[in-house]
């Protein structure tokens, strides 16, 4: 109900509302038996006055699609928060424009100076970029992919594109031209918006191979080479100037909220991306629904937008959430992951922050570094702290409540002051996710009175299907489900490890012209199987133990999850930066290890030692200052040190099976450049096993020579 407390007065009248519950009323969907919603309007809005009809659902038979005009049933209940109204896209937009119309939108930096978009001028300008869309010829139901990073562009362009009956579609800036061509081609893109030359030169290459594109919009830097179908950022938002207000709200009137208004592409790791279509009810449901659990606050809420806004988490925090609660987005500059994104955070001061553990844990080395210099008296002090802090959070985390002597001082000696000093002082919620994080990185944090809350979700599942709180969360768990949402656990194990399952209206329509794909993901019943193998505890908190096609499964047979393993390698030796698990259908586990290095301003890493390994070569009497170093040298303090390491985890595992038997320093790290680790600085398996096979061919030489 906190909408209509929120904008009653301009968006539902008393009358209305009566109506929209009598027709919830007629029309009782559970999940076991979802009736069909062919054409029903479900709600009226009013809006600047207005009487517009909220939603008729367009004709639908099943709870998926795999065809672009396809439209589907909504997993709707007959009460709680899976009965809402549903609504589109534009809906949302104007409830928040209507309410918050001159609140700040959009905050970016121009020449150094930050420069602010209000939600009218928002608004007005991704009706502006609709109109220039539908000049250029976008199709209903085609796609508008964008490539570029976090910009206001890349917002306007993907709004303006769903208002215009297109399908928005981000396109990863790490993309090769033929990656490119892949989901260009698949979303019948009529334009692409591209972020500068690099990006631009990119489709120039593919362009004869895409017969649906009719435009190419740049929109940062000077165009070098001229043609019909290539505009600026300017030309584009003019060149729709004379597509009549009537033309638009025509198109705007007839989009669904069951209907296709964006598509998010799969990595593709094992084959060709999946194009994960979303519905207008998927977005707009789930940003108030995990709007709701983390406790947003209508106009008071800031953000900060920096990781790949191709990915569902980005634009479910950063576009949809923010719409829904009028919050304020600000963006980082381009080179935020290399570096900048600490500097941008202590300017803007976020209310929550979203990080990939990633960056959380080059916080956390940052930090060890600027401690580790510290004077003693000031690293007892550290020291003395985090006890408490530790303490304090573990006591909040199992509901005691209970506040240790000294809180008060660590607080204002430390913690606040280490807030302060990362521009997390105001945020209400620190947030990790998109890829496991270890259980040291989330002590850490907690020892510094900065608990991660962990969420979980998937592309297939809109953004976020488990989210953890600050008066709710449990170690290593990854929350509870979204309210309006439920989990299943399928064919479990004794100990209560299954397949788990989603079901709610953040799950997607189907993968775009796969129904093969589709019948995979989604069962019969309307249960998307998430491939993640997981379990509950007493309390109904969610915890990961792996994922389906990432067991590695021994010659003798045994199921072994890797990312335990090699978080606990991680964890006992801190100069790792990626361990990678080997051994399926092998007879012992392997282990490919590489060393934390300095990355340079490309996101490559060097041959260059991070500081914490010079730091621990100095304490060995190692003069190596280069990975290429240790390896030549196989420095035996350093090799022996990471044996030990490897002694103490196999000291703790559950079988002589998940004990690791060799590993093996590579000679670089991974990186999204070459491949290893996706946008959200995800490992990607495959193609680390088939960059490396002659090492790991390496490792197994005298067993296989031994079974010949």
């Amino acid at each position: 109900m906190c909408i209509i407390e929120c904008v009653c007065s301009s968006v539902f009248t008393s009358i209305l509302i009566l109506k929209a519950l009598n027709l919830a009323d007629k029309n009782q969907k559970t999940h076991s038996n979802p009736e069909s919603q062919n054409g029903a309007v479900v709600g009226t809005f009013s809006l600047n006055g207005g009487l517009l009809p909220a939603v008729a659902l367009a004709p639908a038979e099943q709870l998926w699609s795999t065809s672009r005009d396809k439209a589907v049933r909504l997993r709707m209940e007959g009460s709680g928060p899976a009965s809402e109204t549903p609504i589109t896209i534009h809906h949302m937009f104007l409830e928040t424009v209507n309410s918050f119309g001159d609140h700040p939108a959009l905050v970016f930096k121009k020449e150094g100076q930050w420069v602010t978009l209000t939600w009218k001028q928002y608004y007005d300008q991704c009706r502006a970029a609709a109109k220039s869309f539908l000049k250029l010829g976008l199709k209903r139901y085609h796609g508008v992919g964008i490539l570029g990073f976090n910009s206001p562009e890349w917002f306007i362009s993907d709004v303006g594109c769903i208002l215009a009956g297109g399908l928005a579609t981000g396109i990863y800036t790490t993309n090769t031209p033929e990656a490119c061509l892949y989901v260009a081609a698949n979303s019948k893109a009529n334009v692409l918006v591209v972020e500068n030359q690099k990006q631009l030169e990119k489709i120039l290459q593919v362009k004869d191979q895409l017969p649906d594109l009719k435009a190419i919009v740049q929109y940062k830097g000077e165009l070098q080479q001229k043609a019909p179908d290539l505009y600026t950022w300017e030309e584009f938002m003019k060149v729709g100037e004379d597509v009549s207000e009537e033309r638009l709200n025509a198109v705007i009137d007839s989009l669904r909220a069951n209907e296709c208004c964006t598509l998010i592409y799969t990595s593709g790791t094992t084959g060709n991306p999946k194009g994960v279509m979303l519905s207008h009810d998927n977005v707009t449901w789930t940003a108030k629904a995990a709007g709701s659990m983390t406790q947003m606050n209508y106009a008071e809420e800031v953000v900060i937008s920096y990781l790949p806004l191709s990915h569902v988490a980005a634009q479910m925090s950063d576009i949809w959430v923010c719409m829904k609660y009028a919050g304020t987005t600000y963006f980082a500059e381009p080179d935020a992951l290399k570096g900048s994104l600490g500097t941008t955070l202590k300017e803007v001061r976020p209310t929550s922050f979203l990080g990939v553990p990633r960056v959380w844990e080059k916080m956390e080395e940052k930090m060890k570094s600027v401690g580790a210099k510290s004077s003693s008296l000031k690293k007892n002090i550290a020291n003395w702290a985090k006890s408490i802090g530790l303490q304090y959070n573990n006591s909040m985390m199992i509901g005691e409540n209970v506040v240790p002597w000294g809180f008060m001082m660590a607080n204002s000696l430390v913690f606040k002051k280490v807030r302060a000093a990362l521009g997390l002082d105001r945020a209400k919620f620190c947030f990790t996710g998109a890829a496991p994080i270890t259980k040291d990185t989330l002590e850490y944090f907690m020892s510094l009175n900065i608990p991660l809350m962990e969420v979980y979700g998937m592309s297939e599942s809109s953004g976020p299907h488990t989210v953890s709180v600050n008066n709710d969360y449990c170690l290593t768990s990854c929350g509870k489900v979204m309210k309006g949402c439920k989990t299943k656990l399928s064919n479990p194990d004794k100990d209560g490890v299954g397949e788990i399952c989603f079901w709610g209206r953040h799950v997607f329509m189907g993968y775009l012209d796969m129904p093969d794909k589709t019948a995979e993901a989604v069962d019969q019943d309307g249960w998307l199987h998430s491939g993640d193998l997981g379990k509950h505890d007493q309390n109904e908190f969610l915890f990961i133990t792996g994922r389906i096609k990432e067991l590695v499964i021994t010659a003798g047979g045994e199921n072994i999850p890797p990312v335990p393993i090699e978080n606990a390698v991680k964890s006992e030796i801190p100069i790792i930066s990626n361990a990678v698990l080997i051994g399926d259908k092998l007879k012992f586990l392997s282990m490919l290890l590489t060393l934390k290095c300095v990355v340079d301003d490309n996101g490559e890493a060097t041959d260059d030692l991070h500081p914490e390994v010079i730091a621990f070569c100095q304490q060995h009497n190692i003069t190596a200052t280069k990975v290429s170093e240790i390896i030549a040298k196989k420095e035996p303090a350093m090799y022996n040190s990471i044996q030990e390491g490897f002694e103490r985890v196999n000291a703790k595992a559950t079988s002589n099976a998940q004990k690791v038997q060799k590993w093996i320093i590579l000679d670089q790290d991974f990186s999204v450049a070459r491949g290893q680790l996706g946008p959200t600085l995800k490992l990607r398996r495959p193609v680390v096993m088939k960059m490396y096979q002659d090492k790991i061919n390496e490792m197994y030489a005298v067993e296989r020579s031994t079974q010949g």
